[in-house]
């Protein structure tokens, strides 16, 4: 386990090393530092690491959030989420979680504070690098929206200071806005790395954030953007196994990509968790063995229960292996790599943003925008549904949905559908039924188990409740913890 270091002690810099976006170690004094394109780009690279570390969105956070999820249960130390509590191991490692996206944000305010200052810089190389600092700060304060609501705002002005109050959810988000404005303003059309965001990226985050607060044309016209570009398809499948073309540990890049977390099989420092999270030693999924902490059930789980036998995705998805838990017990395959040799160097990428995500997107808003399904909206949803029955995904098929069988509600849940089946093992799901408002509902009639309140947001975490003083331990933790 890397050693974690509180957010407010210095941070030392890393260039961030994965596929195209390589790592080399280095201490970087910031003062005599960002002078030129080299030296920006070793600054931005360091925003990415603290975001792949095995404690973070290297595997734990896909283990929480798929534990919560209504068609997975946690298993040993993630057993606890299946009755939608806390335990100190649980809290202990989203304090963790908390303080990473800390240290991504410091870099990217230094990445902030001293690009526009850079001596051999031109204007241009100005806007761009800042506008990948803002395009990640800006994704972390969404994510943190999302998972705690209001945080605590720390930018290029204030990120010196220890005792920062914790802003409202509503200047959260705004912060995360005006971040991702700035940043699809001004990204380049192409990323500068495989594995680095491009104008569309931000145009894709964009998207989400305002399905979030509802801004349906908003949200349209921004995936709709990224659709008409054309620089985006979906992979192609006519067989089970043709979905390693996606999330394979030898892919370095596909059409569908939009925004990716690279990481490959060069040593621990580099390498992708979460798999060794999802299978058993023996299975052959995973060189190193595995740990098999979140799983599901064929019988007992309506959502692998429902999800229909002819979509290649669920046998993509799903193996049988006991576990000791009944005959019915299944695995998630989605994320394999029988060549890795460690419990954190699998060289899968996790998927961020995709194409098949806007189609999806785009379905939703066009939908919300008309109070009712159109040709266009079904097009997009039969995209990614014939891919997953081995069709072309350009081509009518068999399977497609037809928009008069459809009115606004039903066509809603088909889509909300679909993207489950899609995204499954993404880290998506969760967050979906909570910007949905179907949480309580959705897990009642999957598992049993009503829903708290309070579990509906991360607790605050102690290291920062201990050691920032602008905070009231009562007023400013989340209700119920």
């Amino acid at each position: 386990m890397k050693k974690i270091f509180i957010f407010f002690l210095v941070f030392v810099l890393f260039v961030a090393c994965t596929k195209n976006l390589d790592e080399y170690p280095k201490s970087i004094a910031a003062e005599t530092f960002y002078n030129n394109p080299s030296e920006v780009e070793s600054g931005l690279n360091a925003i990415y690491v603290p975001l792949k570390s095995s404690s973070l969105m290297g595997g734990v956070y896909q283990a929480i959030l798929e534990s919560l999820s209504d068609g997975t249960y946690g298993r040993g130390s993630f057993s606890i989420f299946n009755s939608y509590e806390l335990d100190n191991t649980n809290i202990t490692r989203i304090g963790i979680m908390w303080q990473l996206f800390y240290q991504s944000i410091k870099n990217a305010n230094i990445c902030i504070q001293k690009i526009p200052n850079g001596k051999n810089l031109t204007d241009a190389d100005k806007n761009k690098y800042l506008a990948e600092a803002k395009f990640l700060r800006g994704l972390i304060y969404f994510t943190m929206a999302r998972n705690w609501g209001g945080v605590i705002l720390r930018t290029e002005i204030n990120m010196d200071s220890i005792n920062v109050g914790r802003s409202s959810s509503i200047d959260t988000w705004t912060l995360a806005l005006a971040d991702l404005k700035d940043a699809e303003q001004n990204l380049p059309d192409n990323p500068r790395l495989i594995g680095t965001p491009s104008k569309l990226a931000a145009k894709t985050v964009l998207a989400e954030m305002y399905l979030c607060l509802q801004q349906w044309q908003d949200a349209r016209d921004e995936v709709k953007a990224v659709i008409q570009s054309n620089k985006f398809s979906l992979v192609k499948v006519t067989k089970t196994s043709d979905f390693n073309n996606i999330y394979g540990p030898e892919v370095l890049t596909t059409s569908e990509e939009i925004f990716y977390l690279k990481f490959s099989r060069q040593g621990s420092t580099y390498g992708f968790t979460w798999p060794m999270y999802v299978h058993k030693s023996g299975d052959g999924y995973h060189g190193a063995g595995g740990w098999y902490g979140i799983y599901s059930d064929t019988l007992l789980n309506p959502v692998i229960k429902n999800w229909n036998n002819n979509d290649l995705r669920k046998k993509f998805n799903w193996y049988p292996c006991n576990i000791g838990l009944g005959p019915n017990t299944v695995l998630n395959a989605k994320y394999s790599d029988p060549k890795a040799t460690g419990d954190s160097n699998a060289g899968n990428d996790w998927q961020w943003y995709k194409f098949s995500d806007v189609l999806l997107m785009y379905a939703e808003a066009e939908c919300r925008v008309n109070r009712g399904p159109n040709a266009s909206a079904m097009d997009a949803l039969n995209q990614v549904h014939r891919r997953a029955y081995g069709y072309d995904p350009a081509q009518t098929s068999p399977v497609d949905f037809h928009v008069n069988d459809y009115d606004e509600q039903n066509f809603l849940e088909l889509v909300i559908k679909e993207r489950n089946y899609e995204t499954c093992f993404e880290a998506k799901r969760w967050l979906d039924l909570k910007r949905l408002g179907i949480v309580k509902q959705v897990i009642l009639n999957a598992k049993g188990v009503t829903v708290a309140d309070k579990c509906l947001l991360f607790p605050i975490p102690v290291v920062e409740m201990s050691y920032n003083k602008a905070l009231d331990p009562v007023k400013d933790q989340n209700p119920g913890w």
